[in-house]
């Protein structure tokens, strides 16, 4: 018989209570300054949606227009997502999230000083380019930290930073669209930008400072905090080694890795609409005033955040991911798809995109304890990242459908029946594309 791992035998002899305190620990240490980040990243993804209701206007761009550029952000975003994180697993994530948080702030808050399409599109281009990595870089070190079991609880949370952020964000933009405009000579959405932006370039230089990159490089770790946590993951290693795909190459051959592709694939079209074109939605039900549609925007996030954590925890204790992604993509198809019924008033279509937001954020924080699950540590870099950037097709494509519904014929509302149509797609893409076996976790 094989002998185990003395940093298994280390964490078999630690008191539970005393793991939880160590858990605790590295938790309060990581997971705020992440999240602080993790908030700027859809601050500066997002306000495109607040900047869009003066923005397309000032710039000459029609819906169709203005939709493409949305989904070219994902397309630099897809390119660049891989090598960013075989880049963080070579380098350490201090060094990567320096480089992504500066330069998507930089492009971020130069977003402010385009003139025509053309340059729109080469700036979303460029922040896609810019932001690749940093969200499959987080979830891949978080592998570097916690067990496969801990991991839904530590990613819900992070994942509530896009609530914390839509909430900030939508009073922030408002407030900025409402009274900046003519202030230096720059219209307010431009203000937008660089307001937004530049936080960015400052967390990405404290990044470097901050962060640790492994738990045996932690000097806030004693020795034994630390045996304890590289046991724990030794042992949650060796649980995914009788089933988890140990090569990216042998994981390419599996089915499962290409339903999973598919149901990540789904969740950008959800996403889109709660991002992007929510801001529009409520003004075109006759809303005017910019203040008051951030704020009425803030609203589903809220919902959306307590949503997200209760189907994360019970996901947690159930250790049952597959069915929790479907319900999550039922609440998002089901509030997209009456939103069109709903165009006309502005305390319905907040209700349906609290029902969406909430199935949406359920989607993304479910969906990204599955591919840790599945791919063994040796795969999981590779694995998480050509599964992210493959699924930013979603973020392609459904802006471009909403945009060209928009503009062709006169009302999102085909679009949107399309968002709703992949969303229930991308659920039964998990439950019945990837085996409950196939992701056992302990």
């Amino acid at each position: 018989m094989q002998a185990a791992p003395s940093h298994a035998l280390e964490a078999d002899a630690i008191d539970r209570n005393v793991a939880e305190a160590i858990y605790k620990k590295v938790t309060w240490r990581l997971l705020p300054f992440l999240f602080i980040c993790y908030m700027f990243a859809y601050l500066d993804r997002a306000n495109i949606g607040f900047a869009h209701l003066r923005f397309s206007q000032d710039v000459g761009l029609s819906e169709a227009a203005f939709g493409l550029g949305v989904g070219l952000f994902y397309a630099g975003y897809m390119l660049f997502e891989v090598p960013s994180n075989l880049l963080l697993q070579r380098v350490g994530v201090r060094k990567t999230l320096m480089r992504i948080m500066a330069l998507w702030g930089i492009v971020s808050a130069g977003t402010a000083f385009v003139q025509t399409p053309m340059q729109f599109y080469i700036a979303r281009v460029l922040l896609g380019a810019a932001e690749a990595g940093f969200f499959p870089g987080v979830i891949l070190y978080f592998t570097y930290w916690f067990p496969s079991a801990r991991r839904a609880r530590v990613t819900s949370i992070f994942m509530m930073a896009i609530c914390v952020s839509g909430v900030m964000s939508g009073p922030l933009s408002g407030f900025i669209l409402q009274n900046m405009s003519g202030l230096w000579g720059l219209r307010a959405w431009q203000w937008l930008f660089v307001i937004e932006g530049v936080p960015s370039v400052i967390a990405g230089l404290f990044a470097y400072v901050f962060l640790t990159d492994r738990p045996e490089q932690a000097d806030w770790l004693s020795a034994q905090e630390k045996r304890f946590l590289l046991g724990e993951l030794d042992r949650d290693a060796q649980v995914k080694s009788g089933h988890a795909q140990g090569s990216i190459w042998a994981a390419l051959k599996e089915p499962k890795f290409y339903f999973l592709t598919f149901a990540y694939f789904s969740v950008p079209w959800a996403s889109i609409v709660v991002h992007i074109w929510a801001p529009s939605v409520i003004e075109k039900s006759g809303v005017q005033n910019f203040w008051h549609i951030g704020l009425l925007s803030a609203i589903p996030y809220v919902t959306g955040a307590a949503a997200m954590y209760l189907l994360s925890r019970n996901s947690d204790r159930m250790l049952e991911r597959r069915w929790h992604f479907m319900a999550s993509a039922v609440m998002a198809a089901v509030g997209v798809a009456l939103l069109p019924a709903a165009a006309s008033s502005a305390t319905a279509l907040v209700v349906l995109l609290c029902i969406a937001t909430a199935g949406y954020l359920g989607m993304l924080s479910l969906f990204w304890t599955i591919p840790p699950a599945y791919l063994s540590s040796t795969a999981a870099a590779s694995g998480i990242g050509l599964i992210s950037s493959l699924g930013q097709f979603g973020g392609i494509s459904a802006p471009s459908a909403i945009g060209y519904a928009s503009t062709h014929f006169g009302s999102s509302a085909i679009g949107l029946y399309a968002v709703a149509v992949v969303s229930i797609l991308g659920g039964l893409a998990v439950v019945w594309g990837v085996p409950a076996k196939a992701i056992k976790e302990s």
